[in-house]
């Protein structure tokens, strides 16, 4: 018989590597309430950052290599991950073997995989959960630098191939009351989605998805409720995830455990905050981040420029990390060289990090119209980042 009711807990950015390599083996690593949180849950839909590989990088990564030894699946089994979501940047990091391997493990497991595959039609494929009328979900992965899946190459499910999403949410809604898009997508560090990020998302929900969850900032991010009880999450920040490049930037330390609860009729949610005991390297539960709100559209309108300016500054931090000669104080004409250009990581023009929209766009900040929001906690937020 059919279960009536059904709860699916979603985590942000998992990565042990750097800071968190061999924290595997420390059974105190998530703290009692994070794992009563999991187990409280019907399924659980863990966003595994990278291949569960042994692999070196070539060289040609740096910073932005991730994999994880096989061993770290343990934790993945304490937190009842029953589903791993695998459609990000790094899935490909360690090539085809990477792909392999982490599908194999999670078989072995008896999870599974969604957002990445051997080729399209396999990263493409959605999973079914037969309760609460039937639930349906795919991963997307954004663009330039998720190597998206061929007719016979692997590689991730992209977010533009808007025909083939369409595609697979009406498959869904054939079969299913509830169609659930994860998402990796939006910049990093951003504390609000860029605008073209949002319209993306409200894009799946016209559609006819259900709702989006999304992750990659490394930030949480707010949410937004619709009145006709569709919801778009837009980054749930980090979770099981710590290195340099991130310790360069607020609120990667931070992030949320969102569950969803659904019925035949409808579809409610609870979150726990979290937080990356740095030191101890361990997770524990903290209050929710001042960002996670419902911005509605209203409340977007206003806040978004102040948004924008706000991540342009943690751009420009992380720049000042991985290029200090270059930028370190740089003029004007060097950084507008950069923004303007197509050269920052991930560019794609119009989608992600075109950097040309979002610079004017949040120079709108100066015009104060984001004084006239009522989301105190979301202003007090946003405004943190721009104190220095």
């Amino acid at each position: 018989m059919q279960a009536k009711k059904t709860s699916i807990v979603f985590t942000g950015d998992i990565g042990f590597d750097r800071y968190m390599d061999k924290r595997w083996e420390d059974k105190n690593l998530l703290s009692k309430p994070v794992l009563d949180f999991f187990h409280s849950a019907d399924h659980t839909v863990a966003n595994v950052e990278g291949a569960l590989i042994d692999a070196v990088d070539d060289g040609s990564r740096g910073v932005f290599f991730h994999s994880m030894s096989p061993a770290a699946a343990c934790v993945l089994k304490d937190m009842h991950a029953d589903i791993w979501s695998i459609g990000n940047n790094h899935t490909m990091d360690a090539g085809a073997e990477g792909v392999l391997s982490t599908k194999k493990i999670a078989a072995e497991m008896g999870s599974r995989t969604i957002g990445a595959g051997m080729n399209e039609v396999e990263a493409s494929e959605p999973l079914y959960l037969d309760e609460a009328g039937g639930i349906g979900m795919f991963c997307v992965a954004y663009q330039a630098e998720c190597i998206p899946a061929t007719a016979t190459e692997p590689g991730t499910f992209r977010w533009d191939d808007l025909d083939y999403i369409a595609r697979r949410i009406a498959e869904i809604k054939a079969k299913c009351r509830w169609c659930i898009v994860v998402s990796h997508g939006g910049e990093e560090f951003a504390p609000m989605p860029n605008p073209y990020t949002r319209d993306r998302y409200c894009k799946f929900l016209e559609l006819g998805a259900d709702v989006v969850v999304a992750h990659h900032p490394h930030v949480p991010e707010n949410y937004e409720l619709f009145d006709n009880g569709k919801a778009i999450f837009y980054s749930l920040g980090n979770f099981i995830f710590d290195t340099d490049y991130q310790r360069a930037h607020l609120y990667t330390d931070v992030g949320i455990l969102l569950k969803l609860i659904f019925t035949e009729e409808k579809m409610d949610f609870e979150a726990m905050g979290i937080q990356i005991v740095r030191g101890e390297e361990r997770i524990d539960a903290a209050p929710l981040p001042g960002i996670f709100e419902n911005v509605p559209a209203e409340e977007y309108e206003l806040l978004a420029p102040l948004g924008a300016k706000a991540f342009v500054r943690e751009e420009q931090r992380k720049m000042l990390y991985l290029e200090p000669k270059r930028f370190t104080n740089a003029p004007d004409e060097v950084w507008n060289s950069y923004f303007f250009s197509t050269e920052p990581d991930g560019y794609f023009e119009g989608a992600h990090m075109d950097l040309s929209v979002v610079v004017p766009f949040s120079q709108k900040a100066e015009e104060g119209r984001w004084k006239q929001s009522r989301l105190e906690g979301v202003k007090a937020h946003i405004l943190r980042l721009l104190e220095d």
